[in-house]
């Protein structure tokens, strides 16, 4: 299926990491020119080229998502470049806390808000109003499982994936009428290769990826391309009378079950 992204820019953020590496590749593989945006330069070229090398179109733009300066600039590298971006993929994020509310670091509380949620803003307060004026735009926003549910010992980044939601549905509700949609996704844990192990080779690994696949009701873990696929379908044309949803890339496992 052409999902018509020939001619089009995307603009990645986090495109280093195992999520944002892979819908970087699907929406080159998609016709999409792709900035990949990323606080590690030298991983973001590894990316870029790796697309190159496979016939798409990519380039690395080195920026900390945290400092409006770099994302200023960066922005202006991709306009430069392209002549502006048509597709927004808010992807960087971290997750390495794990702390019971009594016990929550408030320098990892500061930081975690500052990488999952500022930064969104920051590239988005420099693309979207573009967007507006041209009269086409994607915006895809990565929340979580976690944003719509909690998760124990996560409160940071619960809180930030929750912030996403009520982030990608007020741009939604402001880019209706000039042709810009904005949607969020809500997976749960992605694990690439992990998912072809068996049961037994998944516990001895990681007991608790292997409690997550037992509670999803599909019985299986999530890959990269399961997210990746999704950002490419909202990305494109037949997806122009989607906008201010919140879709689970789950397995069933946001479903209620006893």
């Amino acid at each position: 299926m052409d999902l018509g992204l020939d001619g089009r820019t995307a603009l990645v953020t986090g495109g280093a990491g195992r999520i944002g590496s892979v819908d970087c590749e699907v929406l080159a593989r998609e016709g999409a020119e792709v900035a990949v945006v990323d606080v590690d330069g030298d991983s973001a070229e590894v990316v870029a080229e790796g697309i190159r090398d496979d016939g798409g179109d990519a380039f690395a733009v080195e920026a900390d998502l945290t400092d409006r300066d770099e994302v200023t600039a960066a922005v202006e590298t991709v306009r430069d470049r392209t002549g502006g971006v048509d597709v927004l993929v808010n992807n960087a994020g971290i997750v390495d806390t794990v702390a019971r509310v009594g016990d929550f670091d408030d320098e990892a509380w500061d930081r975690d808000l500052e990488v999952n949620l500022t930064s969104a803003y920051n590239v988005t307060t420099e693309v979207f109003p573009e967007m507006c004026d041209r009269g086409w735009g994607r915006v895809i926003n990565m929340a979580s499982i976690a944003g719509t549910g909690g998760n124990f010992a996560q409160l940071s980044y619960a809180t930030t994936k929750a912030g996403m939601t009520g982030f990608g549905k007020t741009l939604a509700l402001e880019g209706a009428k000039h042709g810009v949609t904005s949607n969020v996704l809500a997976p749960s844990i992605v694990v690439g290769a992990l998912a072809d192990l068996s049961p037994e080779e998944l516990e001895a690994f990681e007991p608790q990826y292997e409690r997550v696949r037992q509670a999803t009701p599909m019985q299986e873990l999530g890959r990269e391309e399961d997210v990746a696929n999704l950002v490419a379908y909202l990305a494109s044309d037949l997806a122009g009378y989607v906008t201010g949803q919140v879709i689970g890339v789950t397995g069933g496992a946001d479903l209620f079950a006893y």
